[in-house]
């Protein structure tokens, strides 16, 4: 065990050569290693254990460590696991992950290049490799290591850029390198999840000047750049745990390019909270009407208007003038599943002045004497009247362009829909609400066309939100949001969007920015497979000011699966276009 920090150990022994070790000195005084040297024997670090080395070193340094908590809360107790960061600073970022994350996982290990052999009290955290190149041989048995490492169940920590970040002329900014490849190995061939890591901070302006001369002359200023850390505050932020299947790409460039962005997704200085809503006292929910009043309305109705039976279950369509106690046991239905996602109206119930022109479309579970979820439909062909779009809900949100379907064809304006909470999780309730659109549509053949938009809870955060328009969103001239959603994304992120597109990588990204992992909401998802149009997204200034992603769906285009499943033998006359059958 060598007894000082000196560039000399970083030659093998057989070459330290009298002269050579001379001018390794040397360069140790001009570079400030020897500076490094005196704190280690002053505070006698050498020999300690790795855990303690770290520790002291940062004690020393009086550097504060901020986002520590919950990176540890992150990190799963066993099962293969790689944490791949950023690397700004070329060196403590490494002594600071290695003691946190081996406080969670005692199995870490640390893919590093051969500069930290520096610290040898450090070295039985590391596997050493030279990242600068990914086609060197001598890599071949660190990357063995590192590979069975982690299919053998460990944790491995790696700075995937191989290199203190940098200014890049064509970026005009400080930037990370390209990640190596085998960030995207180590995940798919272990299945193991995958934790970004970003840590915020930069090196000194002469550090960045130095390097733009010439680029080994970051190497040799690190040392430095480590004793100016002295005193300062070291933030780490961190995505939540991302499982390996959230990963669709099959290019190692790819999905090493999408970890780097993943971890550019938990820079704090491109995050955003929504504004605090106004503290409100919600009136209590309206009470429950009697189910024997709803129950005679629902027997009251034409035949046609009951849409399909299945087993337990019944789908109608009505009006609210036909149904006034149903209609207002949907609208307190609306209002518990709303505040939920924080987008209640905060009355007894949920409803406007729109509850009274459009078609309600639920689902009654007549065992449980209960609705389990509706739809509210709005018929353009009646409601609008020579270009008047103001008995359109969405025309509140949107400004709507004479070119926009809704002025061109007769269409369902789809919207206010939910399920209650028994039925979220299940594929069932929106099978039903979707086999009853089908028979509507069956019953009424000249709407080709569904609109409308898919909320964007705030239990979403706003990168999330962002993250969805740019991936799903094709902007057109045709219809424009009142209130604009405006929210740059990270300029690393804008770069990859441009090369690799966001809509295939959307998941992913959100997966590791939502604190639960979630996905796209799944009615979003659903209308997906429908071939769904995206058209803008917007804020519903009448709706909490929750966002709102209007979409379209051409729906004799969608699959023929689809169509069977949902609109079941109705299907081909459907789709031959009978358009003068209105019954």
């Amino acid at each position: 065990m060598s007894s000082s920090i000196s560039l000399v150990n970083l030659l093998p022994t057989e070459k330290r050569s009298p002269h050579l070790k001379l001018a390794l000195r040397l360069l140790d005084r001009i570079l400030g290693v020897a500076k490094m040297d005196q704190i280690y024997r002053r505070h006698d670090m050498q020999g300690l254990s790795k855990e303690k080395f770290a520790r002291t070193l940062l004690d020393v340094m009086n550097i504060e460590v901020i986002g520590d908590t919950e990176l540890k809360q992150k990190i799963p107790a066993n099962g293969p696991i790689v944490i791949a960061s950023n690397h700004p600073y070329g060196g403590i970022e490494g002594v600071i992950l290695c003691l946190l994350i081996g406080e969670i996982r005692s199995d870490l290990k640390v893919l590093a290049n051969q500069g930290l052999k520096l610290f040898p009290e450090l070295n039985d955290y590391f596997i050493f490799t030279n990242p600068l190149s990914e086609k060197d041989p001598k890599n071949t048995p660190s990357i063995r290591a590192s590979l069975q490492h982690v299919k053998q169940g460990g944790a491995i920590l790696l700075f995937p850029a191989g290199r203190v970040s940098y200014y890049q002329q064509d970026k005009q900014r400080i930037s990370e390198h390209d990640w190596n490849r085998l960030v995207g190995r180590l995940i798919s061939t272990a299945s193991a999840q995958f934790i970004p890591v970003f840590i915020s901070g930069k090196n000194s302006p002469l550090f960045y000047t130095m390097g733009r001369l010439y680029y080994r002359l970051r190497l040799f200023m690190l040392a430095r750049e480590l004793l100016n850390k002295r005193d300062t505050e070291v933030r780490i932020s961190c995505g939540t745990p991302v499982l390996s299947n959230n990963y669709t790409v099959f290019d190692s460039q790819h999905h090493a390019a999408l970890c780097r962005v993943q971890s550019y997704c938990q820079d704090p200085a491109w995050q955003r909270h929504w504004p605090a809503t106004p503290k409100q006292h919600p009136s209590a929910i309206a009470d429950r009407p009697d189910w024997q009043d709803i129950q005679q309305e629902l027997e009251a109705l034409p035949a046609k208007q009951c849409l399909l039976v299945h087993k337990d279950f019944k789908v109608y369509y009505g009006y609210q003038q036909q149904l006034p106690t149903t209609v207002f046991e949907i609208a307190r239905l609306r209002e518990c599943v709303f505040r939920q996602h924080d987008e209640g109206s905060g009355q007894a119930v949920d409803t406007d002045g729109f509850d009274a022109s459009y078609t309600q479309l639920f689902v009654v579970n007549t065992k449980q004497q209960q609705i389990i979820g509706a739809y509210r439909m709005g018929r353009t062909d009646i409601l609008v009247k020579d270009g008047d779009l103001s008995q359109l809900y969405l025309a509140r949100m949107f400004k709507f362009g004479a070119q926009f379907l809704n002025q061109t064809q007769p269409c369902l304006e789809m919207g206010r829909s939910f399920l209650i909470p028994e039925y979220q999780r299940s594929y069932q309730g929106l099978y039903l609400l979707w086999r009853g659109i089908g028979a509507f549509v069956c019953q009424f053949p000249h709407y080709r066309t569904l609109y409308g938009t898919v909320s964007l809870s705030k239990l979403y955060t706003p990168l999330s939100v962002a993250l969805i328009k740019h991936a799903l969103v094709t902007p057109t001239q045709s219809v424009l949001p009142y209130t604009e959603f405006d929210f740059a994304l990270h300029p690393e992120l804008e770069d990859y969007a441009k090369q690799f597109g966001l809509a295939g990588d959307l998941s992913a990204l959100l997966a590791c920015v939502e604190a639960d992992g979630k996905d796209i909401p799944i009615l979003a998802k659903h209308y997906q497979k429908l071939g769904a149009q995206f058209h803008a997204l917007g804020i519903d200034t009448n709706f909490n000011d929750t966002p709102g992603l209007l979409l379209s769906v051409d729906l004799p285009k969608a699959s023929e699966r689809l169509l069977k499943l949902y609109l079941g033998d109705g299907y081909r006359d459907y789709i031959q276009g009978d358009e003068n059958s209105i019954s």
